[in-house]
């Protein structure tokens, strides 16, 4: 599902038009940027945590030549996905893992 396809079906559920639908997805979009460049989490519970790490800096090997080179440090944004979307993206129903 690529950005339109996702704004037509929130469109959809929401019954919002797709131009509001939009302007609410790019809105999403630049408060969890904004939060992530801050140096904040973005959690949202049982979907998933948005966070950003730092990568230290590392020699690494040019996979054709072999020759050494320098990777430098970078921060990298990485995502947890939380428990709902795990079980339901596995297919367990909530009253099957309360069983447990």
């Amino acid at each position: 599902m690529n950005k339109g396809e996702l704004i037509d079906a929130v469109s959809k559920m929401t019954q919002h038009s797709k131009a509001q639908t939009q302007e609410m997805f790019d809105a999403f979009m630049a408060v969890v940027q904004n939060a992530l460049t801050s140096g904040n989490n973005v959690q949202m519970i049982g979907f998933g945590t948005f966070a950003v790490e730092e990568r230290p800096a590392r020699v690494g090997r040019n996979p054709a030549t072999g020759k050494e080179l320098k990777i430098p440090a970078k921060k990298v944004v990485k995502f947890k996905v939380g428990s709902k979307l795990k079980d339901a993206v596995a297919g367990v129903k909530a009253s099957a893992k309360k069983k447990k």
